[in-house]
């Protein structure tokens, strides 16, 4: 029995999987500090995050709701198999973010669209993770009726 050592071609493949991989853990910890950090800044009402729900005409339980969904998304981002869902979810925030950035704030979306960008890229990146999560919820609806 011979062992062929790896050829370039088949190498490459390996390869790309770890640099994808790694790319994605990166845009995962640059969700999670961008993330966080809004999330306790809005739950704490720190003065800029009020006063940008001021402007916006949303009280303090809009900023509450949202600062909960940021750390949600913020977190959930590093734990397999959730990061596809909180990825998404947190797409979903950046919309609402973009969208009042142009029409309520008069400023600019560009950081809700790179992180939405970011978090997209993390979501398809990571879309394996559904079938783990399917998995799971298969299982426990075995464990629960079964």
């Amino acid at each position: 029995m011979s062992s062929n050592p790896p050829t370039a071609a088949s190498a490459r493949p390996e390869a790309r999987r770890r640099l994808t991989n790694v790319l994605l853990w990166i845009g995962q910890g640059v969700l999670f500090v961008q993330f966080a950090m809004g999330g306790i800044l809005k739950l704490i009402g720190h003065e800029s995050m009020t006063t940008m729900f001021d402007d916006i005409g949303a009280g303090d339980g809009l900023r509450f709701a949202v600062g909960v969904l940021e750390l949600l998304g913020a977190v959930g981002v590093l734990i397999r198999p959730f990061t596809v869902v909180a990825a998404s979810g947190l797409v979903l925030l950046m919309i609402g973010a973009g969208v009042t950035n142009v029409a309520v704030l008069n400023t600019s979306p560009i950081m809700p669209i790179v992180l939405l960008v970011v978090a997209a890229l993390v979501a398809w990146g990571r879309r394996d993770q559904l079938q783990q999560l399917a998995q799971m919820r298969a299982g426990r609806r075995t464990v629960n009726h079964g």
